[in-house]
C-alpha cells in the first residue's frame, strides 16, 4: 500500500491506517535489535523474513502493511530482484545496506524507495526508528503544494506522498488561500515563487494572515538565482526555502525538520495549557478561553459550572491513589464527551472540574448538566477486578447583570456547589428560583 493519499472530504472519517512493518534481513542479531526498538518505541507490530520467499508468504497472509525495511543480501534474490519485488507490489520501502554503493543508492532513490540507510553506522538503529516514527506520523498530516507548472507541482506532490503525507495541489495563490481557509488540517504548504497574479512571497504573506507559524509550516521554492529571495520569503513568514533543483534527500530532511518543529511547539503548548493527568485544559487555559468568550459574546445564555467528585478522599483511602487517578481520567473522558463544540471544559485542580456552556437557555443548560451528572453516576470503573462507582456534585451560575464577570460567575457557581454538597451530594444546584 503506497504512502500518501488525497485529502479526505471535510468531516469524512479517516479509514483505519495500515499498521504492520515488514523487516526483511538475513542478520539475526541486527534484525532482533531493530525489531525490538521499533515495537517498543513506535508501538507498531513487526514481522520478520530472511528471504523473498518468506516475505512473499507474509505479504500474502496479511493486507495491512504500512512499511517494508529490506536488506540487499538475501539467499533467493540479488539487489535488483529485491528492489523489483517490492516496487512491483507498490509497497513503501526503506533500503538498509551493509555497505555504501552509490550506484545502488541512486537506483533505489529513482524507484521511489523512501530512503537508503547504512546499517554499519553507529546510530543506524536510532535513525531507522526515527524514520519509521516520522513516516507513521506523516500519515495524519495534510500538505498543500502551490505551483502553476503541472510538472513541478506533480513532482513535489509525489515526493510528499512517498513520505506519507496526505497531499493536495493547486495552481495559483487564490486557490491556495481558499483551500487553507477551508481545511484546518493543513500543516505544511510548499509555495513556488514564480506564479502569475500572485507570486509566492505575496501568497506567503497572506497565508500567515490565515495561519500562524506555530500551526502551519510554509516552505518557499524557486529556481531563480536571485539572492534576495531567501530573506524576502523568510521575512514574509516562510519557515524555510529550497532552491530548485533539489535532491529528494534534501527535500525530505528540510520538510521533516520543519514538521518536527511544529510538533515540538505543539508539545510545549500542550504542557503549558493541558492537565498532565487527564489531558483536559488546565485551570489557566480554561480561564483564558472563558474570559475571551465572555468578552466576545453579549448573550446571557452562558452557564458556568464547577463539578466536584463526591467523597474523593474515600476513593483514595479505600482503593489507592492509582485508583483515584483512574477515576479522575474516567471523569475527564465523560466531561469531554459532554462538552459541545464551542463549549469549554477543564480541570480546576484536585477532584474539581469546570465547564462553560453557551447558547442554551436555563432549562436546556440544567438538562445538559443533569445528563452529565447521570452519565458519571452510570460509570463503572474497573480497579483490578473491583468495581468503582463515583458521583459528582455540580454548582452552576448563569450570566446576568449581577453575575457578568467570570470571577463573579465562578464565585456563585462555587456557592451553589457548596449547597449541592450540603444538600446530600450527587445533584445539580444553581437553577433554583432562590
Amino acid at each position: 500500500m503506497p504512502l500518501g493519499s488525497a485529502f479526505p472530504h471535510p468531516g469524512q472519517p479517516d479509514a483505519p491506517l495500515p499498521q504492520r512493518v515488514l523487516l526483511v534481513e538475513n542478520s539475526r542479531a541486527y534484525t532482533s535489535m531493530l525489531r525490538e526498538a521499533i515495537e517498543q518505541r513506535v508501538e507498531l507490530p513487526v514481522s520478520v523474513a530472511s528471504s523473498l520467499a518468506e516475505a512473499r508468504a507474509l505479504l500474502d497472509a496479511q493486507d495491512d502493511w504500512f512499511l517494508v525495511l529490506t536488506g540487499m543480501v538475501l539467499a533467493d534474490g540479488d539487489r535488483d530482484q529485491i528492489l523489483d519485488f517490492f516496487n512491483a507490489r507498490n509497497l513503501s520501502t526503506i533500503v538498509v545496506s551493509g555497505v555504501y554503493d552509490e550506484e545502488l543508492r541512486k537506483r533505489a532513490l529513482q524507484q521511489q524507495i523512501i530512503d537508503y540507510v547504512l546499517k554499519s553506522t553507529p546510530d543506524s538503529i536510532d535513525y531507522l526508528v526515527w524514520l519509521v516514527q516520522r513516516l507513521e506520523r506523516n500519515r495524519r498530516i495534510s500538505a498543500l503544494v502551490v505551483d502553476d507548472q503541472l510538472s513541478s507541482r506533480s513532482f513535489i506532490s509525489s515526493l510528499l506522498a512517498v513520505q506519507g503525507y496526505r497531499v493536495a495541489s493547486v495552481a495559483d495563490g487564490n486557490s491556495a488561500l481558499r483551500t487553507v481557509e477551508a481545511d484546518p488540517s493543513i500543516r505544511l504548504c510548499i509555495v513556488d515563487q514564480e506564479m502569475p497574479t500572485m507570486d509566492g512571497i505575496e501568497l506567503t504573506r497572506r497565508l500567515r494572515q490565515l495561519r500562524a507559524r506555530d500551526r502551519m509550516a510554509v516552505i518557499g521554492v524557486s529556481g531563480s538565482t536571485d539572492a534576495s529571495l531567501i530573506p524576502r520569503f523568510l521575512k514574509s513568514g516562510a519557515n524555510d526555502f529550497l532552491r530548485k533543483p533539489f535532491s529528494r534527500e534534501e527535500f525530505f530532511c528540510r520538510v521533516s525538520q520543519n514538521v518536527e518543529q511544529l510538533e515540538l511547539i505543539g508539545t510545549l503548548q500542550d504542557l503549558a495549557t493541558r492537565d498532565f493527568l487527564t489531558g483536559l485544559p488546565n485551570r489557566r487555559s480554561f480561564l483564558e478561553q472563558s474570559e475571551r468568550l465572555l468578552a466576545q459574546s453579549k448573550s446571557d445564555d452562558i452557564t458556568v459550572s464547577i463539578l466536584d467528585i463526591d467523597h474523593f478522599k474515600h476513593v483514595n483511602d479505600s482503593y489507592g491513589h492509582e485508583a483515584g487517578d483512574q477515576a479522575l481520567r474516567a471523569m475527564a473522558q465523560t466531561l469531554l464527551a459532554h462538552t459541545r463544540p464551542g463549549d469549554y471544559s477543564g480541570r480546576f485542580g484536585g477532584e474539581e472540574f469546570c465547564m462553560l456552556v453557551h447558547g442554551l437557555d436555563a432549562e436546556a443548560a440544567h438538562q445538559h448538566l443533569e445528563a452529565l451528572r447521570k452519565a458519571v453516576e452510570a460509570m463503572c470503573i474497573d480497579i483490578s477486578g473491583r468495581p468503582l462507582k463515583i458521583t459528582i456534585s455540580i454548582g452552576a451560575c448563569r450570566r446576568s447583570v449581577e453575575f457578568s464577570t467570570l470571577h463573579k460567575l465562578l464565585g456563585e457557581a462555587d456557592r451553589h456547589l457548596y449547597l449541592a454538597k450540603a444538600g446530600g451530594r450527587n445533584q445539580v444546584r444553581g437553577f433554583d428560583p432562590e
